[in-house]
């Protein structure tokens, strides 16, 4: 496993390189003023992104790294296409699932790309009927998940990024297993882990289902 230390003051100087990315990420980026001050996990995460890795992202809470992996996925994803969902994001809790949507609406809003929310009070039913309609991006808590899974509520087989947002909390919460279930499933597809501290169950994420990740971690 690769893994990068950096201190954020090392980074102050260094912009994103916005001409290679996604125009209609871009013009989000510069909407929502976020080219003024891009995060040090930020620059440094999202050619990872782009490249297809494996990767863990470890920051303190707010230094940026939720936005550069929902960066990382309009990125990747670019366009709604067909049905099935196409990235699942993983989160510790109902409010959290709705602050990710909420960014994507901010980032995302000059492309066409589709989010939903699932989350443990919802009704099971309406949300798999919701899921088949037709979106890219699947947010959701883990208890959630693992009952829509359990009714066939999600198609994998188009699913291209797995992540897990606040991973410390979805693990300590015994989330793991369904984790373990989406990826044993995937046969291609990129895994994305994020936060605010790095947790001794991570090796065992790292031994089952990374491929050579790549460990970010800004002090």
């Amino acid at each position: 496993m690769a893994f990068f230390t950096i201190f954020a003051a090392k980074l102050k100087q260094q912009k994103m390189k916005l001409k290679k990315l996604l125009p209609e990420l871009v013009s989000g980026i510069i909407d929502a003023g976020f080219d003024k001050d891009f995060k040090a996990i930020q620059t440094l995460s999202m050619p990872k992104i782009k490249s297809g890795a494996d990767l863990y992202c470890i920051a303190p809470s707010g230094a940026g790294k939720t936005t550069a992996m929902i960066m990382g996925v309009i990125q990747q994803l670019k366009e709604a296409f067909e049905e099935a969902p196409r990235a699942i994001i993983i989160t510790s809790s109902k409010e959290e699932a709705f602050a990710l949507e909420e960014q994507f609406e901010i980032l995302g809003k000059r492309t066409n790309l589709r989010t939903f929310v699932a989350f443990d009070q919802g009704i099971l039913q309406y949300q798999k009927d919701m899921v088949y309609e037709g979106l890219d991006v699947l947010i959701c808590t883990p208890k959630r998940l693992t009952e829509l899974v359990n009714i066939n509520g999600v198609p994998m087989t188009k699913v291209k990024m797995l992540i897990v947002d606040n991973a410390e909390t979805v693990i300590i919460n015994s989330s793991h297993a369904i984790i373990y279930r989406i990826a044993d499933g995937l046969k291609k597809a990129q895994f994305i882990l994020s936060a605010n501290k790095w947790h001794k169950n991570f090796n065992t994420i790292d031994e089952r289902i990374m491929k050579n990740p790549i460990t970010l971690e800004i002090e």
